[in-house]
């Protein structure tokens, strides 16, 4: 097996990546969940780095299409679609729980108002 220099560097920058994912994690800016999908996909670009003539062929013959390059853009297509979603999801979550957290807040202040108001009337009434 030959490597080239794309791939030493494709290596290399994959093993920081993963690196820096688990510093992340360390520090807890990174959930167990997000940790174990972030590592495993590294780790599967790590194993296309290091041998990418023979799963490209491997994923051609799979898919049934002429080239094996083709076959890498259809998997990192289907790849990217898949964290586009997952980014999707979780602008969703946070935006909901802003509204709830909005709603909350609001109720709150309206009851805050009524007591102080409550108070003003007690107050002037003295």
């Amino acid at each position: 097996m030959v490597v080239y220099a794309v791939q030493y560097l494709a290596i290399t920058v994959l093993a920081a990546l993963m690196l820096y994912v688990l510093g992340k994690y360390g520090k807890g800016e990174v959930e167990w969940g997000d940790l174990l999908f972030w590592e495993t996909l590294l780790v599967g670009l790590l194993i296309v780095a290091l041998f990418p003539v023979e799963i490209a062929n491997f994923i051609r013959n799979l898919l049934g299409l002429g080239r094996g390059l083709d076959a890498l853009f259809v998997v990192a297509i289907g790849l990217a679609y898949l964290l586009v979603f997952k980014t999707y999801l979780a602008v969703d979550r946070a935006e909901r729980e802003i509204t709830e957290l909005t709603r909350k807040i609001a109720i709150e202040l309206e009851e805050m108002r009524e007591k102080i108001e409550e108070l003003e009337r007690k107050l002037d009434g003295k």
